[in-house]
């Protein structure tokens, strides 16, 4: 698909957007760095953890991520780097594989009515004509980013290193502190007692 008309009435969009919950131009970022890097690896939709997907936000592009590649945080398979950057890494498992999509300086520019108007929705003063302006600025950005072809809104490199080990499954035990059961490799020793990260926050 080479259009934003085509791309909305698709039932992948569909599906970003229902779980999503609304459409914008980050869900849009999302869906082309998703489909871009499944093309790159060739490959389908993750059922299990043959797939990896490391983000490096946690903006709405990350639900269109999990939607498509099937890479999910209770499958150990997406990996949430806190970097602030839109960077998304794909790995296919099998062949070893793996592609970096790292966003063009410039090539998706904030729209300054549309920040200004998520600050009203989220201080609750938004009226209900600016909430209708809100909506059509979202659905106007959402096509500017689908239209953009994938070469101009991301530099693509692929990556040969840092595949990410499968999710572990190991067994708990208590917290000397307050006594919640946690996963063993996440105790931190305290004067000799395991503590959990939740303790020593």
């Amino acid at each position: 698909m080479n259009n934003a008309q085509e791309i909305l009435e698709s039932d992948d969009f569909k599906r970003c957007a229902t779980f999503h919950g609304h459409i914008c131009g980050g869900l849009a970022i999302g869906y082309k760095a998703a489909t871009t890097g499944l093309a790159w690896l060739e490959e389908q939709r993750a059922l299990d953890e043959e797939l990896v997907a490391i983000v490096e936000t946690d903006a709405c592009c990350v639900d269109a991520i999990q939607v498509l590649t099937g890479c999910t945080f209770g499958k150990g398979n997406l990996i949430y780097k806190d970097y602030g950057k839109m960077g998304f890494t794909f790995f296919n498992r099998r062949t070893g594989t793996g592609v970096r999509l790292a966003m063009k300086p410039d090539s998706f520019r904030v729209n300054e009515r549309q920040i200004e108007l998520f600050k009203k929705t989220r201080d609750g003063k938004i009226t209900e004509a600016e909430r209708a302006e809100l909506d059509e600025l979202g659905a106007q950005r959402t096509a500017e980013v689908l239209n953009i072809p994938a070469e101009d809104l991301f530099v693509v490199m692929p990556v040969t290193a840092g595949m990410p080990d499968k999710a572990r499954i190991e067994p708990s035990q208590p917290c000397s502190r307050c006594g919640e059961p946690t996963m063993a490799s996440k105790l931190e020793s305290v004067d000799g007692t395991m503590v959990c990260r939740g303790c020593l926050a």
